[in-house]
Parts: structure tokens; C-alpha cells; sequence
């Protein structure tokens, strides 16, 4: 049975107001998450490499050398522990970690590219692995492929 104002259209503009709300709080939703999803990302990564930078300050390069998934039982085919000394021990250019500022993360799908800035230095990319965490160098390449950078853009812009 219809309502007494049915035939004014009452009906209707209860209905298009509630599409409005269930429109807008959609909306919210959606934008809420893609800003929590793209904050935190990268969180486990960035926590590995100041997990990194900490342990240099600390002097402790043996745990710092672990976090490149190497060890002294076991170093690294490619990289052992007296390279590893020659860049980021005592004697280094980077022996002061406390300094070392991170001026760009970029998101490659598998991992994540940090890149370094240390004073009186080269610039260095550090290369963290999404699945295992591990540190390395940067590719060359960097991110081969295009891919997103909605935060650089809006940064850009203000």
C-alpha cells in the first residue's frame, strides 16, 4: 500500500538521498584506504634499511652484514665481508650512518629502491627485497617499466 506523500515523491527523494550517501561514504572508503595502503607499503623495507643504518651507527657490522643475507660462516659469492668493510665500515666514507638521509623511495613491484644521501659523497641506491628483506645495491636500472608516482607528483605540485 502506497503512502500518503508516495504521490508527491517523497519516495524518490528518500531514495536519491540515500544513493547520495551510500555514493559519498563509498568514496570515503576507497580513499582512506588507498592512502593508508600507499603510506604504509613499504613500511617493512623502510624498517629494514633503518634497521641497517642503526646497527652501523652502533658499530655492529657483523649484523649489518647479515641483513644482506650474508655472513662470515657463509659470505656472499659476490660481495664478502672485506668489501662489505671497505663500504660501510669504520674506514668508509659512510662510517658516520647517523648522516645518511634518504632522499628517494621508489616501489619496483618485487622490492624497493632507496636512494642514499650522504655528505662529501657519491650518492648510493640500496635495493630492499619485498619477499625476503634482504638489502643489496641498486640496479643500474633502477625500476625497469613504468609504474606510479602519485606522491612524487603531488610533492611536485606544492
Amino acid at each position: 500500500m502506497a503512502g500518503y506523500l508516495d504521490a508527491y515523491g517523497v519516495a524518490d527523494e528518500r531514495k536519491e538521498r540515500m544513493i547520495k550517501r551510500v555514493v559519498l561514504i563509498t568514496l570515503v572508503v576507497v580513499i582512506v584506504v588507498g592512502a593508508v595502503y600507499f603510506t604504509f607499503r613499504d613500511w617493512r623495507q623502510e624498517r629494514t634499511i633503518k634497521q641497517f643504518f642503526s646497527l652501523l651507527s652502533g658499530k655492529e657490522y657483523q649484523s649489518a652484514y647479515a641483513l644482506w643475507g650474508c655472513t662470515q660462516d657463509h659470505p656472499c659469492k659476490y660481495y664478502g665481508p672485506e668489501q662489505f668493510a671497505a663500504d660501510w665500515g669504520p674506514s668508509s666514507p659512510y662510517a658516520d650512518a647517523s648522516s645518511i638521509k634518504i632522499l628517494h623511495e621508489d616501489n619496483c613491484g618485487g622490492g624497493v629502491v632507496f636512494d642514499l644521501e650522504h655528505p662529501n659523497t657519491k650518492n648510493v641506491g640500496l635495493y630492499v627485497d619485498g619477499d625476503s628483506n634482504q638489502i643489496s645495491f641498486a640496479p643500474e636500472e633502477r625500476c625497469p617499466g613504468r609504474h606510479w608516482e602519485i606522491w612524487e607528483f603531488i610533492k611536485s605540485r606544492f
